[in-house]
């Protein structure tokens, strides 16, 4: 299973968005700050964006899948039983994962949008995909439904995950990362030597790698462990 990005270039405008590079089997981190091209880099990858110049090929890859930024966009339905259903997933898994048990019937549209981000996640969850895209999946969850989506994800079997995002306070484990950099898609490698790479990484990365320690992985617990071999 394989993604591979040869030499693409998307005009739009006065932006420009290139870059090259073959993304396996994992979880995939592609981080750069608002405006740097993550969601216009998920369209191409998912071929509602045609590049330019360049071209992008699957192979072994059968399914895609790609959550939108605003959860909004995804309504199809006038119940949140119906949307669930119309997902093809089980209705009271989902409703448990989302804490929407008991209002299976309400209009999707009354929930906050945090709930409605929940309940699109937990339904993209429940699904077996081979290529499944996130652009900026955190950004409407409070803290607790962050982590809580992060160690979901990490439990997904196989297939390609890549999270387009500009966050810094939550990440799953990752394989690969790659970050945005003036246009640039940017490959850093893999984890722990690709936060070093990081150009601009959370405070408490930065301080952790100014002491000399990295951490295993971006993940909270991983953070947590590198604090504790800091010595006074």
């Amino acid at each position: 299973m394989q993604l591979r990005l040869d030499c693409i270039r998307c005009e739009r405008g006065r932006f420009s968005l290139r870059g090259s590079g073959t993304f396996e089997e994992g979880v995939h981190l592609v981080w750069g700050p608002v405006g740097s091209g993550k969601s216009s880099l998920a369209f191409l990858i998912a071929g509602t964006l045609v590049p330019s110049e360049g071209s992008i090929s699957r192979q072994g890859i059968d399914s895609l899948l790609m959550s939108m930024q605003f959860p909004e966009y995804h309504l199809t339905a006038n119940t949140v039983e119906q949307e669930i259903k119309l997902w093809g997933v089980d209705v009271d898994r989902v409703l448990t994962v989302a804490s929407l048990l008991g209002r299976e019937r309400d209009d999707p549209l009354s929930l906050s949008r945090g709930e409605l981000k929940q309940l699109e996640l937990a339904c993209i969850l429940q699904k077996k995909v081979d290529l499944l895209l996130l652009d900026e999946p955190f950004g409407s969850l409070d803290c607790i439904n962050r982590h809580e989506f992060c160690s979901r994800l990490e439990g997904r079997a196989k297939g390609i995950t890549i999270i387009f995002t500009h966050d810094h306070s939550a990440f799953p484990r990752i394989d690969y990362f790659w970050e945005l950099r003036e246009g640039f898609l940017t490959f850093l490698g893999t984890p722990p030597n690709a936060l070093v790479q990081w150009s601009s990484p959370p405070p408490y990365i930065k301080y952790l790698i100014q002491r000399g320690v990295i951490p295993k992985n971006v993940r909270f617990d991983d953070v947590m462990e590198a604090q504790c071999k800091i010595r006074d």
